[in-house]
């Protein structure tokens, strides 16, 4: 089912900014994967109509209390990089945020009022981090660390009815309707959609839209989004695997009031003596090399990725649910070389343990990484196969790539 393009536009209208990405991202209430059948009794929709019904709604403003919980099941070492113990502390630049919602659960308060208006503040403890856009304003405030970041947002084009965009708030999306936006706009023919049981979020009565990969190879067992039966407004989404287990993601509300925030929500000043740091115009963009600067910040695996000269060219490979993005980086150390080197950096080899299963065939040798939602390929002549789809799935792409 194509998703409905208007869907896109009216979440986005209420879509709530914050530190994260990818990711994803978002926030969750600690329920179980499926609504349980003594849900509340609601008039039968089909699940076009339940699509329809998150189009039409023209909710703006709310406030509330949000959960997000994350289990990629990633390497140790990758998930001491990504730090779950909270998101206080350090910088106030959002993206330095955005990796440490990738692991663990975190709760935050949210306010929205149109899409000039947004304010997310991550409670860690006594400590909190704030993202608030207000007007043509982001700011980024880190309580524990005293640091400020700010950004002025840059006007869209004319006359394209878009409003502003902004270019922190543009990276940072994430809540319960920014995540079923994405979800839906990519949602096609290699997804079945259709409506599950019902459930109550937050106290409120809730449609479950599923939607399923119809294609064999997926690490996603199903995506479920909670909608409130009144007013259309998504609630929570969950991610499954299709291993089961718990949620990948579970990104919902805990409580939600659809009143106006007042005015001094979104209000902010640079506390006394607070260090600001000013967003840079054009700052991730046109960067053919950022995939590999994580790898090339491990000591002796500047050969493996290629360094600054590496090639980078992305090839990409299937549809859907299990397209595949081909990475060759140009290196110029294999892994073997690598593997074999007696005076690598033990980081270097730390590294390399995290990568897990060697694995062989028409494409040569290399090694696979695995968490519950991405899986990565790395080959011994530098190629890099990633996606949310399985080691054999993985395999077969490098095979046929040859």
């Amino acid at each position: 089912m194509a998703a409905n393009t208007k869907t896109s536009r009216k979440v986005a209208r209420y879509a709530v900014p914050v530190a994260v990405a990818g990711v994803a991202a978002a926030t969750v209430a600690m329920v179980p994967a499926f609504a349980n059948a003594g849900g509340p009794d609601l008039p039968k929709v089909t699940a076009q109509q339940l699509i329809e019904k998150i189009a039409a709604s023209d909710v703006e403003q709310l406030s509330g209390t949000a959960r997000i919980s994350t289990d990629l099941g990633l390497p140790k070492i990758a998930s001491g990089l990504l730090g779950g113990g909270g998101v206080t502390g350090g910088s106030a630049n959002p993206e330095d945020k955005v990796a440490q919602l990738a692991n663990g659960t975190h709760t935050l308060r949210v306010a929205a009022d149109g899409e000039d208006r947004q304010k997310l503040t991550f409670l860690d403890g006594k400590d909190e981090y704030s993202l608030i856009h207000n007007g043509d304003e982001v700011w980024g405030y880190d309580s524990k660390s005293n640091e400020v970041f700010h950004e002025k947002a840059a006007p869209s084009e004319q006359g394209a009815g878009k409003g502003k965009e902004h270019k922190t708030g543009d990276r940072m999306n994430a809540s319960p309707q920014k995540l079923a936006e994405e979800v839906l706009a990519a949602a096609g023919p290699t997804t079945d959609v259709s409506v599950g049981e019902s459930a109550q979020v937050a106290g409120r009565d809730a449609y479950q839209l599923v939607l399923k990969p119809k294609q064999a190879g997926s690490t996603v067992g199903s995506v479920q989004i909670a909608v409130d039966a009144k007013n259309g407004v998504p609630l929570r989404v969950q991610l499954l695997s299709s291993q089961g287990g718990k949620p990948i993601v579970d990104a919902g509300f805990t409580k939600v009031d659809f009143a106006k925030p007042s005015a001094d929500t979104f209000a902010f000043t640079p506390p006394k003596g607070a260090k600001v740091t000013e967003g840079v115009d054009g700052h991730g963009k046109g960067d053919k090399d950022g995939a590999f600067k994580a790898l090339e910040s491990f000591p002796g695996l500047d050969g493996l990725a290629g360094g600054p000269g590496g090639k980078g060219d992305v090839k990409v490979l299937g549809e859907g649910w299990t397209t595949i993005a081909r990475i060759d980086s140009g290196a110029g150390k294999r892994l073997k070389d690598l593997e074999n080197d007696k005076n690598a950096p033990k980081e270097a080899k730390q590294f390399l343990d995290s990568l897990g299963d060697k694995v062989g065939g028409s494409f040569g040798e290399g090694r696979v990484m695995s968490t519950r939602l991405f899986n990565v390929l790395v080959t011994d002549d530098g190629k890099v196969y990633a996606g949310a789809v399985t080691k054999d799935a993985l395999v077969k792409a490098a095979d046929a790539d040859k």
